[in-house]
């Protein structure tokens, strides 16, 4: 194992540390959205930034010979838009009280509720040792700079773990996952569900499939004129949900020109028309993630098909262990994503905050552990012998 310096940096942008550096420590775990390639298109798109509130602070460590040896995507933040974790609640709260909740530095992959590693080492660099490094160059910066908190969204169980262990405080959600028990075909999947639910999911395909084409795009295949149509798919959603997108077109470009093979992106239209709807999906290696979805035409279950039941063909297709689609959803349980728990970790420098909230997170962790196994049990489509 190599030994590391007592010494940590703060960078202001990815681009200071290097692709090379960066992802020798977090390409190994396969996930498009702590690359590299990833962090920097926000970077360079303007999207991730000081003027959107998503400045960037990176934390890196170095051996013994002065190569990076951790990192840490880190944010300094004066709101809590494009988390998925929410604490407006414990900001409000804090600041009717006289507090300052922002800023707050923020572990995460930005705008995108995906559990991957957060304090990520090397691997010939001891984990534990990595970690301690990284999480105390943050909380160091944390008091220098005067943020309030330290918040470490959807890290991996192994990480939460970790960071409670060295009394941060740990939160639980859920989102819904599918999982691939092995399965050769869709029909594979479906023969796994109750009688009604294959029924149910074969009539909404059929219904939302008619006079449609549907294509599914990667690699070279992708055009601007894919893009173009997607994003305003995207833009239309975007304004719908939170008021202002978090993603502008460059990003796309930039997306398309640089991680083309980690994009699935399927587009809907009339055979000879426009693009009246889109889903665009990452893949890591061992999972395929939806990300975003729009459409300019109401088309009944379409939004089920780009999105779950397209997203799970091709995880079939292609191998993958799992499909997540996004935050939040309940109607997910029924086409066979079930109930699967995601992490935050946070540190409040404030007692008179923390404690409350440490109060609060140990109750909606119990809650949430009753709530995922009363949903699986009650609203799992699949057949009980399976």
């Amino acid at each position: 194992m190599s030994s590391l310096k007592a010494e940590v940096r703060i960078h202001r942008r990815i681009a200071d540390i290097g692709k090379e550096a960066w992802d020798a420590c977090a390409g190994i775990s396969g996930d498009p959205f702590v690359s590299f390639d990833f962090l920097d298109i926000l970077e360079e798109s303007g999207c991730a930034s000081d003027r959107t509130g998503w400045a960037p602070h990176h934390v890196s460590v170095s051996d013994t010979d002065g190569a990076i040896a951790g990192v840490m995507p880190l944010y300094l933040k004066n709101h809590s838009q494009g988390e998925y974790v929410f604490d407006h609640a414990w900001a409000d709260a804090y600041e009717r009280a006289g507090g300052a909740y922002y800023p707050k530095l923020q572990c995460s992959a930005p705008f995108s509720p995906v559990t991957g590693p957060r304090l990520i080492a090397r691997p010939d660099v001891d984990p534990d040792e990595a970690r301690s490094a990284l999480l105390g160059g943050a909380l160091t910066l944390c008091e220098r700079i005067g943020a309030s908190s330290l918040h470490v969204t959807f890290p991996t169980e192994d990480e939460w773990d970790w960071m409670g262990d060295r009394g941060l405080l740990r939160r639980q959600d859920q989102q819904y996952h599918w999982e691939n028990a092995g399965y050769a075909t869709f029909d594979d999947f479906l023969a796994a569900l109750s009688a009604n639910r294959r029924k149910t999911i074969r009539r909404e395909r059929r219904d939302a499939q008619d006079g449609l084409e549907i294509v599914a795009l990667t690699g070279d295949e992708l055009t601007h004129e894919h893009w173009d149509a997607f994003f305003a798919f995207y833009m239309d959603t975007g304004g719908r949900k939170w008021g202002r997108p978090y993603l502008n077109r460059r990003f796309f470009s930039l997306l398309q020109e640089r991680m083309a093979d980690k994009v699935l992106l399927i587009l809907a239209r009339r055979p000879g028309g426009p693009w009246i709807a889109g889903a665009l999906n990452l893949l890591g290696r061992d999972c395929l993630y939806g990300r975003h979805w729009g459409c300019t035409e109401d088309v009944p279950f379409l939004h089920f098909e780009l999105c779950y039941y397209q997203a799970i063909e091709h995880a079939i297709r292609l191998g993958l262990p799992r499909v997540e689609a996004g935050a939040q959803g309940q109607h997910k349980i029924a086409r066979g994503y079930l109930p699967s728990a995601v992490y935050s970790a946070h540190w409040i420098a404030d007692p008179a905050l923390r404690e409350p909230v440490a109060r609060y997170l140990e109750r909606e962790r119990e809650a949430v552990a009753q709530d995922m196994a009363m949903l699986t049990e009650e609203f799992s489509p699949f057949r009980h012998e399976a």
